[in-house]
């Protein structure tokens, strides 16, 4: 698993300098565009490098999602970061775990200000609910009717729902929340 996370992080490392030329390029034109009295434009491009930022996020958010456990099968869905500008910005993330019968999904959620104002009140809204709490590598959980999920660092929500807990449990033990709480910084 470290591996796999090593080797995607060096390839998304080394992918980051032509998109980062990219977004340079962008924010030239649009700083052009401004300039220019071209405030359409200038908008236009800035919103085009807040994009590339935006996905180039998500693809690093992507290495946190754990590898698919034994005869299980992972399907990375490419497209979640695409519906985070709908709630108020942010990356995500997000992995299908299918096999032995059964399926469960994985989400992540960094950066978003609905997770922010989940983070102080996680804990409260879970136990009136009547979830259980789950610690998971010395983070805390919450279990609500099989779902879990937690917020890491005030800034990076996981859930993860569909199979027996336990399964899922599993599976989440294998990500490195340190590094994810700190992930982007």
């Amino acid at each position: 698993m470290t591996r796999l996370l090593m080797t995607t992080a060096l390839s998304l490392c080394l992918a980051l300098p032509a998109a980062a030329d990219e977004v340079e390029e962008t924010l030239a034109a649009a700083l052009d565009a401004y300039r220019a009295g071209d405030l359409n434009e200038a908008q236009e491009e800035i919103a085009y490098a807040t994009g590339l930022l935006q996905r180039m996020q998500a693809a690093g958010l992507s290495a946190f999602l754990p590898a698919a456990p034994a005869g299980w099968t992972r399907e990375i869905d490419t497209d979640m970061s695409a519906g985070m500008a709908m709630m108020g910005g942010g990356a995500g993330a997000e992995a299908s775990y299918s096999g032995n019968g059964g399926y469960f999904s994985i989400t992540l959620m960094a950066d978003n200000p609905m997770v922010a104002g989940m983070a102080g009140s996680l804990g409260a809204i879970g136990m009136m609910g009547g979830a259980k709490r789950v610690r998971i590598n010395g983070e805390r959980f919450l279990n609500n009717d099989g779902e879990l999920m937690a917020i890491i660092n005030d800034r990076v929500l996981i859930q993860a729902s569909g199979a027996d807990p336990d399964i899922m449990v599993g599976v989440l033990e294998a990500m490195d929340f340190d590094a994810l709480g700190n992930f982007g910084r």
